[in-house]
C-alpha cells in the first residue's frame, strides 16, 4: 500500500476517501503512482509546442518576447495541470474500485458535493464547471 497524504485523496472524483480510516493527514491508496511517478514534462500534444525563435534576441521586440516567455511558461504550467488531472483520475478509479469491492456504489453524490462546494468557494461559479468537469473525467475507470 502507497500512503498519500490527505491533501492528495481529498481531490478524488465523487467517491469517498479511505481518509475516514487511516491515520490522521494519510490515507491509505493501493496501486496509484507516486506523485514522483507522473513525468516532469507530460507528453506535449502534437502542435502544442512553441518553437524558439530563430530570430536574433535583439531584433525581437521587448514585448514579443515577454509574451513569448510568458505563452511557454503557461504551455509549462498546462501540462503540469494535464499530469495532475491524470493522477487524479487514478486515484479515483482506485478509491472507486475498493468501494464496488466492499459492495458499495462506484460514486458518492455526497462527496462530489464537497468536491463542487470546495471548487466554488475557491473559484467561484467557473469552478462549479471546472470540478464538474474533473468529476466526469474521473467516473467510470474501475
Amino acid at each position: 500500500m502507497t500512503s498519500l497524504p490527505e491533501t492528495t485523496t481529498t481531490d478524488t472524483a465523487g467517491t469517498d476517501t479511505a481518509a475516514d480510516d487511516a491515520a490522521p493527514g494519510t490515507a491509505a491508496v493501493p496501486d496509484v503512482p507516486a506523485v514522483s511517478a507522473v513525468p516532469a514534462t507530460p507528453a506535449t500534444p502534437q502542435g502544442w509546442a512553441r518553437k524558439p525563435s530563430t530570430a536574433p534576441t535583439g531584433s525581437i521586440p521587448e514585448h514579443e518576447r515577454m509574451i513569448t516567455d510568458a505563452r511557454e511558461r503557461i504551455d509549462a504550467i498546462d501540462d503540469r495541470i494535464i499530469g495532475l488531472i491524470q493522477e487524479r483520475s487514478a486515484v479515483s478509479a482506485v478509491v472507486q474500485k475498493a468501494r464496488v469491492e466492499a459492495g458499495g456504489r462506484r460514486v458518492n453524490l455526497s462527496r462530489e458535493m464537497e468536491v463542487l462546494s470546495h471548487y466554488r468557494d475557491a473559484l467561484g461559479k467557473q469552478g462549479t464547471a471546472l470540478a464538474m468537469t474533473l468529476l466526469e473525467l474521473s467516473r467510470g475507470r474501475v
